[in-house]
């Protein structure tokens, strides 16, 4: 009876993990890239300008990373739960590495936010002159950037993990893993050249992500996992 109930769970925990992963690529195309790129000029008067003009399209900015850091965290947990019964401190490794790289890249949406303390007037800020201000505003931008960029390598690490889990599962496509731990690795070497020899950096490092990413959701979706085949591990796993 127990297993009966078990088997549908961890098919719709796929699909669930599946929409999740829509809703972070869509999210984080938002919060990490369109709408901050709408905002930030190499000119810092144009940047406090632009924040000033349309602040709630900025702090939706933020509001999308929100929506996507909740996903990131869901799916977290909902890997390791699919993915304990291959290797179960691999599976935790790969939960941790995820949740430290959710985390770390909240500390740079934290520069994202900031400067809609200042931008727009505040009679605290008087005393800076509105050349202090733009300068301000365009220097938290800069550090939510690099921030962004430098603890990269703990997504790629998650990524790697989960792609060696799903490789080794039987209960996905190997292809599959294949795919995610390229990305992974794609990240890595993109936050180890940023750091290391930024002239060699490249966001094309971060192409074999978005393949990989995009094949895996698209599959988490339409198709799941092979529950039986799950549920085949699990026993073999409870029974070491």
């Amino acid at each position: 009876m127990l297993r009966m109930m078990r088997a549908p769970s961890i098919g719709r925990y796929a699909r669930i993990a599946g929409v999740l992963m829509v809703l972070t690529m869509i999210f984080g195309y938002l919060g990490e890239l369109y709408i901050p790129s709408q905002f930030i000029s190499t000119d810092a008067a144009t940047t406090a300008q632009r924040i000033a003009s349309a602040p709630l399209l900025y702090r939706f900015g933020f509001a999308a990373y929100l929506v996507e850091a909740v996903c990131d965290v869901a799916l977290s947990l909902l890997f390791y739960v699919l993915l304990r019964p291959v290797q179960r401190p691999i599976a935790l490794a790969a939960a941790f590495f995820g949740l430290v790289s959710t985390a770390l890249y909240g500390v740079a949406e934290a520069f994202y936010f900031i400067p809609t303390i200042w931008v727009g007037g505040a009679a605290f800020m008087q005393p800076f002159s509105p050349e202090q201000v733009n300068a301000l505003t365009l220097l938290s931008l800069k550090i939510f950037t690099r921030v962004g960029w430098i603890f990269l390598a703990l997504y790629g690490i998650a990524s790697m993990l989960r792609g060696w889990l799903i490789y080794r599962c039987g209960f996905l496509p190997r292809a599959l893993g294949v795919l995610l731990m390229l990305g992974g690795a794609g990240f890595v070497a993109r936050n180890m050249t940023f750091v290391l020899a930024p002239q060699y950096s490249s966001t094309l490092f971060l192409a074999p992500m978005a393949l990989g990413g995009l094949a895996l959701t698209l599959w988490m979706v339409l198709k799941g996992v092979d529950v039986a085949a799950w549920e085949a591990r699990a026993e073999g796993a409870r029974a070491l």
